[in-house]
């Protein structure tokens, strides 16, 4: 008699990777990118190149494979080198209106090509609209008809308690101040101006995002002498998808209250005009800023949901994907974001398609067919920020995050299926059935006190919401490393708080999304049949914004990072693609791999660049910050110091623009310098100090220097904030003399008893001449002629180089201190084509006539004077 043989165990669980050609495809496409953009060939080079690596492809194709796929690829990237060099001549946008950008009155007639914004800046309402212009009539009545994108900002005096979109328009009195549509018309009085670059390295490149957008001049115009003219103009689907945006947003506002309706804009609808600094500063600082702007996680929240509800209506997986797709595809149309959020669509359309196609058993080969789709599209695309993250989220998502749960958590997940039938644990791997008899033993033991149904509901639900929670924990730790050097190169942050901040706000976004699109599809039905889903949507977004303002707040949460060496960004790369080829292989090999990508990530934040300074020698560099002061002295010992950091003109100027965060840090990030040892202030007036407080905040300065403090909100603000970071306050006087670094300072100005007046005052400037060797430098701030006749009568200070007083005005740089002084050079921090016409001609020929050899920061940008002891090298960055 022979014993009934037992079931043999299920076999050991096997993780087999897929092949993804398509990925490697779009590997080769964006080498070739890359190569065509900065290694410039003869076109014919790289057609002839090309054609052999084809030819030579298809020969060996039923040859050796192997290197017929190599050839293959070797053809992509050639193709793909051609592409982008053949493009890089041609431009999309007309730009013949720029002869005419040069602040002289003209009369435009232009029609609307994306929406106007509004915006409120102090007692001023401004409309930032873009159009294309019609016609262009001169100051001598020559009519031209010319066809270019100007951006057109509108503004006009206002009341301050205006506090929202329809409050706006309510209390607008000039109709030109009525926010524009797409395809309206209208005629205005205004200058123009072409789009200026700060020319500093490191410098955000906005002529090219203009020009990516097809704009070629900036204009300006007062809304009274802004009319609207009869007619539309642009294409139907356009006005049609700006009328559904408006829609929206107006719905969006009848709905909520300004606070959640400003974020639930920015969250779900992609516009960020009542969006505040302060909040957009709070989500950077939290790791959270990808809920606070339409981007992939969107699009994912709202492709989870639709196709959750078509198979819960028991619609079938194919007419369910085609429905998914199609909502996705009208959100794109509607949000108006551009180009991130139709990156995303695609990317989800693809996952969706391979699902259905393959079984889920292809995202890697999905992501490289979708990626490389949109780098044929557009090529350039590949350089932008947004692409790069958006493609590496996913990247991370499909290469790393998928392949550890379905090892992991995946498994176990299946023992909560099936759970009434004896035979499903027979087709579990071992563990895994071991795990689910654990289960159901917890739930007998239970179910006496619970009950059968609900003793089961319990100890599964649970069980799945920890599996959710470390699952989501496991993503975002994931998120906050793979995406550290972006983080690092683009915004130059370092997001210790990401992950806690993720495991809050996430869940909420989760349940805001679908629920603020609940509320408004109802909602458009009857207002009662919202009201549910609004509170649920108040409720999430209340939390979201809790949570980011109180974890942003934190000390820990802003930490700044300069930009990464080489060798950084190489490990960085490298740990990233070594855990995606570990992840599938053994557990000890994939641990190595995650553990290699998670300390690049730390080494970003906690290794800092070497500064690129020169020691032995002393560096000034006047940092271009348009009409302001801002300037770098490194010291021969390598100690730094910034005197002044820019600012908006004037104490009612505009706050768009954060000098300090948008313009001087973002060069001395570029130079690796994370740390000042010091920053100084010449006097109190905003050009000068509009940026010194997020200067503070992200360098953290060992001591702040001062002399005259004359009563000054912008003042005490700067001092408060010093206090605040543990910034040692420094007052300096006439006749200090002291080392710092390797170099010697004397403060030549103010005297101890000047006279302090009520306001801010350009002859309260700090002047100081800092020496090294037989060098020096005469740092002026704004002294004008009282105040430097009696320096130059008292101390006759020589100056191998001067920078010069009050940007180069009339008022200052008198023959007296010129001939004190005897500069070699001199540099003047000024604006390019500012509106006080600086610097006068008058200034710039006592200069020449004294001998020394002039550099502007509107022309010539950041440079870089190196006195060596003996001499003084002057040094143009190179900008492209």
């Amino acid at each position: 008699m022979t014993s009934a043989a037992s079931p043999a165990s299920p076999p050991a669980f096997q993780y087999k990777a897929a092949r993804n050609p398509l990925l490697w495809a779009a590997t080769a496409y964006s080498g070739g990118i890359i190569a065509g953009a900065y290694a410039w060939r003869p076109f014919l080079w790289w057609l002839i190149a090309g054609t052999a690596f084809i030819g030579a492809g298809a020969y060996f194709t039923h040859r050796r494979a192997g290197l017929s796929l190599v050839l293959g690829l070797a053809a992509v990237f050639l193709i793909a080198a051609l592409q982008i060099q053949s493009q890089g001549a041609s431009s999309r946008r007309d730009t013949g209106i720029q002869p005419l950008a040069d602040g002289r009155e003209l009369s435009v007639t232009a029609h609307v090509i994306s929406d106007g914004k509004m915006q409120v800046d102090g007692d001023e309402i401004r409309q930032s609209v873009e159009v294309e212009t019609e016609e262009v009539t001169t100051a001598s009545g020559e009519t031209l008809a010319i066809h270019s994108g100007v951006r057109l900002t509108i503004y006009s005096a206002q009341p301050r308690n205006i506090n929202g979109n329809a409050d706006l328009e309510r209390k607008t009195s000039s109709a030109a101040l009525q926010p524009f549509r797409y395809g309206e018309r209208l005629r205005f009085a205004g200058k123009l101006k072409p789009p200026r670059n700060f020319r500093n390295p490191g410098a955000f490149d906005f002529r090219a995002y203009l020009a990516e957008r097809g704009i070629s001049a900036l204009g300006i115009a007062q809304a009274e002498n802004v009319e609207r003219l009869y007619g539309v103009a642009g294409s139907r689907v356009g006005r049609w998808r700006s009328r559904c945006h408006q829609a929206v947003l107006g719905k969006v506002h009848e709905l909520w209250p300004l606070r959640e309706a400003a974020l639930i804009d920015a969250m779900v609808i992609g516009e960020e005009a009542f969006i505040d600094r302060n909040t957009r500063s709070d989500f950077q600082r939290s790791g959270t800023y990808h809920v606070l702007v339409v981007s992939g996680m969107n699009v994912s929240i709202l492709a989870f949901v639709v196709f959750w509800v078509m198979r819960r209506l028991r619609m079938g997986e194919s007419a369910a994907t085609v429905v998914t797709v199609t909502c996705c595809v009208g959100y794109a149309f509607i949000t108006e974001v551009g180009a991130p959020v139709w990156r995303a669509t695609l990317m989800c359309a693809m996952y969706l398609a391979t699902r259905l196609l393959y079984r889920d058993r292809a995202r890697l080969n999905a992501l490289g067919a979708a990626a490389l789709g949109l780098l044929v599209l557009d090529p350039k695309s590949l350089f932008s920020a947004s692409f790069q993250m958006t493609f590496l989220c996913v990247l991370i998502v499909a290469g790393i995050g998928m392949p550890i749960l379905e090892r992991s958590s995946g498994l176990y997940r299946q023992a909560l299926m099936n759970w009434d039938s004896p035979e499903y644990a027979r087709h579990l791997p071992p563990r895994v059935a071991q795990f689910r008899i654990d289960l159901q033993l917890v739930t007998w033991r239970t179910a006496p006190f619970l009950g059968k149904v609900w003793s089961r509901r319990v100890i599964c639900g649970s069980v799945a919401f920890v599996f959710h929670a470390g699952e989501l924990v496991l993503m975002s730790a994931l998120m906050q490393a793979g995406l550290a050097l972006p983080m690092a190169y683009y915004f130059h942050r370092a997001t210790t708080l990401g992950i806690p901040a993720n495991l809050i706000v996430i869940p909420l976004t989760q349940l805001m999304m679908p629920a603020a699109v609940a509320t408004l599809v109802l909602g458009s039905v009857a207002p009662w049949l919202g009201k549910l889903p609004a509170m649920l949507t108040m409720l999430a977004i209340d939390g979201i914004a809790g949570s980011v303002r109180g974890l942003g707040a934190l000390r820990l949460a802003d930490m700044r990072v300069a930009m990464p060496d080489v060798w950084m960004m190489t490990l960085c790369v490298c740990g990233l693609l070594l855990a995606i080829w570990t992840v599938r292989r053994r557990w000890a090999l994939a641990a190595g791999g995650l553990g290699i990508l998670f300390a690049s990530a730390i080494g970003i934040a906690a290794m800092p660049p070497k500064p690129r300074i020169h020691l032995g020698v002393m560096e000034v560099t006047p940092i271009d910050v348009g009409e302001g002061d801002s300037i770098l002295v490194v010291t021969p010992k390598g100690r730094t110091l910034l005197v002044d950091a820019g600012g908006p003109i004037g104490p009612g100027g505009s706050q768009r623009l954060d000098f300090g965060e948008d313009v001087v840090s973002p060069y001395l990030w570029e130079r690796g310098i994370s740390r000042l040892d010091a920053v100084a202030i010449t006097h109190g007036h905003s050009d000068h100090i509009g940026g010194m407080n997020a200067i503070l905040e992200n360098f953290h300065p060992r001591e702040l220097w001062i002399g005259v403090l004359p009563p000054s909100y912008a003042l005490d603000r700067v001092l408060t904030t010093a206090r605040a970071l543990g910034v040692r306050v420094i007052r300096h006087w006439e006749r200090d003399d002291f080392e710092f670094g390797g170099a010697s300072i004397e403060v030549l100005f103010p005297p101890r008893d000047w006279p302090v007046g009520p306001r801010p005052q350009n002859n309260d400037s700090m002047v100081m001449r800092i020496e090294f060797g037989e060098t020096s430098v005469l740092l002026e701030g704004d002294a004008e002629k009282r105040v430097e006749r009696r320096i130059a009568s008292v101390y006759r200070p020589s100056a191998s180089l001067l920078k010069v007083g009050h940007h180069g005005s009339a008022n200052a740089t008198t023959a007296e201190l010129i001939e004190a002084a005897k500069p070699q050079y001199a540099v003047i921090s000024v604006g390019l084509g500012n509106s006080f016409h600086l610097p006068r001609q008058e200034t710039l020929e006592r200069l020449e006539a004294a001998g020394a050899h002039v550099y502007r920061t509107d022309l010539d940008g950041a440079v870089s004077f190196y006195l060596d002891g003996r001499s003084v090298i002057p040094s143009v960055a190179a900008l492209q």
